[in-house]
């Protein structure tokens, strides 16, 4: 099963869901699709699409996920990581109108320079990306949280 989360960014990102629907019709991709859609508005025929899934719902499908494509939300990626899920990931543009900027290609690119996902920069490469999701494993994710707990902790004790 594959699991395709948009985040909660209320711009459209059709482009993607496009992509990954013209590989099912192409037959590349033969797995069960669930769509967790946010404000993107899209109907399929075959795609499971929903604005939303509860929480329990959205933990259950992305453990049982061969693998989730998303945009490059760090939020979205982060769960999907700590989950230990493989990624496929595209950055919302600001040229579609999917976004106010660009950022998420230099999000995208941190992660896959660190070997953590699959940055699909060309859409139009989706069957190649796909492919390379087969044999990709990705590095370990380490989480810096406990770092990042333990700076705030000493700071607040040495300034309040």
């Amino acid at each position: 099963m594959i699991l395709v989360t948009l985040g909660t960014n209320d711009k459209q990102f059709t482009r993607l869901l496009k992509a990954v629907e013209s590989m099912i019709l192409q037959g590349v991709i033969e797995d069960e699709v669930i769509v967790q859609a946010g404000f993107t508005t899209y109907e399929s025929d075959v795609m499971k699409v929903v604005p939303y899934l509860d929480r329990n719902e959205f933990n259950t499908y992305l453990q049982t996920a061969d693998l989730v494509i998303c945009h490059g939300g760090v939020g979205t990626i982060m769960t999907a990581l700590q989950n230990n899920r493989k990624v496929l990931a595209a950055a919302r543009l600001a040229c579609y109108a999917e976004h106010v900027n660009d950022h998420q290609i230099q999000i995208l690119e941190a992660f896959e320079e660190r070997g953590l996902l699959i940055y699909m920069k060309d859409l139009e490469l989706m069957e190649t990306y796909l492919e390379q999701a087969k044999t990709f494993t990705p590095a370990t994710f380490t989480s810096n949280t406990d770092h990042m707990v333990e700076l705030l902790e000493s700071w607040i004790e040495a300034h309040v």
